[in-house]
């Protein structure tokens, strides 16, 4: 079974994470394949809009574990560098249907989008810190300016779930759907799209996110060296142990001590 489906409707490119037993967490093969496909509609006129949704009962759990203990990023073209580059540089319109959970890379991965539907019951949360780690995808920057340092605080170093009510509250989400209305509204916005005169779309999104883009660039180079850091770190084989031995990480001999790229 593929772990990405896609299916062409007309202008409009669906993609689906297909990994319903893992809550469709994100392999290095994943990032790899959706990079391509989005490199490939951005070059396509065809393709207008992209919508990308989940199989079954979940989103995105973000990383595999597994398989990026096996695959970590080690290289500015590592295959979860290449996802970040196409999403940032995708200039045509994208479209999220969120229901289930949305977990770490499952979440920040949203804020690249110019549309996120939320089904009523999802839930969000970037557990990156519980994994002795920090935020990617240019979270770090977009997180503060859009929804202010005090809420992001508390997402970020306390790992807090929160609900689509509150990811509606802070700006995080365009809009809550009910379950069985999710996909009918993410295909009925990406019909109104299509419709659209596309160079004038795609020349509106470039303008509202060009400060943005060039920030979101930055945070996420800082980013990709901290985590590089962190993940060779005491904590990090501590809570990765804890979380497949499932039992609770004991950080309570580590140090609080700040890694190179920030200092």
């Amino acid at each position: 079974m593929p772990e990405i489906v896609t299916e062409r409707f007309e202008n409009i490119l669906r993609i689906q994470f297909n990994r319903p037993e893992k809550k469709n967490a994100m392999t290095s093969n994943m990032y790899s394949t959706v990079a391509e496909l989005l490199n490939a509609a951005a070059k396509d006129d065809e393709t207008r809009v992209v919508l990308l949704h989940g199989a079954d009962d979940a989103f995105c759990a973000g990383n595999d574990l597994e398989d990026f203990l096996h695959n970590p990023p080690k290289s500015d073209d590592s295959p979860q560098a290449r996802f970040f580059a196409a999403l940032i540089e995708f200039d045509k319109p994208l479209i999220a249907a969120v229901h289930g959970v949305a977990i770490g890379g499952g979440t920040t991965m949203l804020t690249h989008f110019d549309f996120v539907y939320a089904a009523e019951h999802t839930r969000f949360q970037m557990p990156f810190v519980n994994l002795a780690l920090v935020p990617e995808l240019g979270t770090s920057y977009w997180l503060p300016a859009q929804i202010g340092y005090l809420a992001a605080a508390e997402l970020v170093l306390l790992a807090l779930q929160f609900d689509a009510r509150r990811a509606a509250e802070l700006g995080f989400i365009t809009r809550i759907v009910a379950e069985a209305d999710l996909m009918a509204t993410a295909l009925g916005t990406a019909h109104k799209l299509t419709r659209q005169p596309a160079g004038a779309v795609r020349a509106s999104k470039r303008l509202m996110r060009r400060t943005l883009t060039a920030q979101m660039t930055a945070a996420a180079e800082l980013e990709f060296r901290e985590y590089a850091s962190r993940l060779q770190s005491g904590d990090a084989r501590e809570a990765i142990t804890a979380f497949f031995e499932k039992r609770q990480p004991d950080f309570t001999k580590s140090k609080a001590t700040v890694g190179g790229s920030l200092q």
